[in-house]
């Protein structure tokens, strides 16, 4: 399967326990729909797994994969990132995005002057931000993809008009 028909999902966070349960990281907006498109794969697609998400934990689900018996089964997959094929998600409303449609889509400011590219999108819990690459220069640039930063998303054009705060493409 290419890699740009699948969506990553999640990824294995380690052992719960020592019978084989596993802490999930979801990367869905409901963290529970992580169990509800059937089969997951690892990044290489060589791996399947059928998940049965058991329970909450502490910024993470507790759960269960095929195939998973014992806590090393589970410490062994630490760090796998889970993908679905793209057709088995929804929709999205206008204005939302999956990562993945953002990632090198052009950045241009709203005169049109490229300022870089998208690099990956990032949330470490207050928003998501643009990880911008920046032609010629060897430090990315973070960007807040909020509407005030980030008006306007053309993924037909492949780019992004960016209005960023005052200093960061300095």
């Amino acid at each position: 399967m290419a890699e740009d028909t699948r969506i990553c999902v999640g990824a294995i966070a380690g052992a719960y326990g020592v019978n084989g349960e596993v802490r999930l990281k979801s990367f869905c907006a409901d963290p529970f729909a992580l169990g509800d498109y059937g089969d997951l794969t690892n990044e290489a697609a060589d791996r399947v797994f059928q998940v049965q998400i058991d329970r909450a934990g502490k910024g993470e689900l507790i759960g269960r994969l095929s195939d998973v018996r014992t806590k090393e089964d589970a410490d062994a997959l630490k760090g796998v990132r889970l993908y679905v094929p793209r057709d088995a998600l929804p929709d999205l409303p206008d204005d939302e995005y999956y990562y993945s449609d953002l990632e090198g889509l052009e950045v241009v400011d709203p005169g049109g002057a490229v300022l870089g590219s998208v690099l990956r999108v990032v949330n470490h819990g207050a928003t998501d931000i643009l990880e911008i690459r920046v032609p010629g220069a060897s430090e990315t640039v973070l960007l807040p993809f909020t509407h005030a930063a980030v008006p306007t998303v053309d993924l037909g054009a492949g780019r992004i008009i960016a209005d960023p705060p005052a200093g960061i493409f300095d």
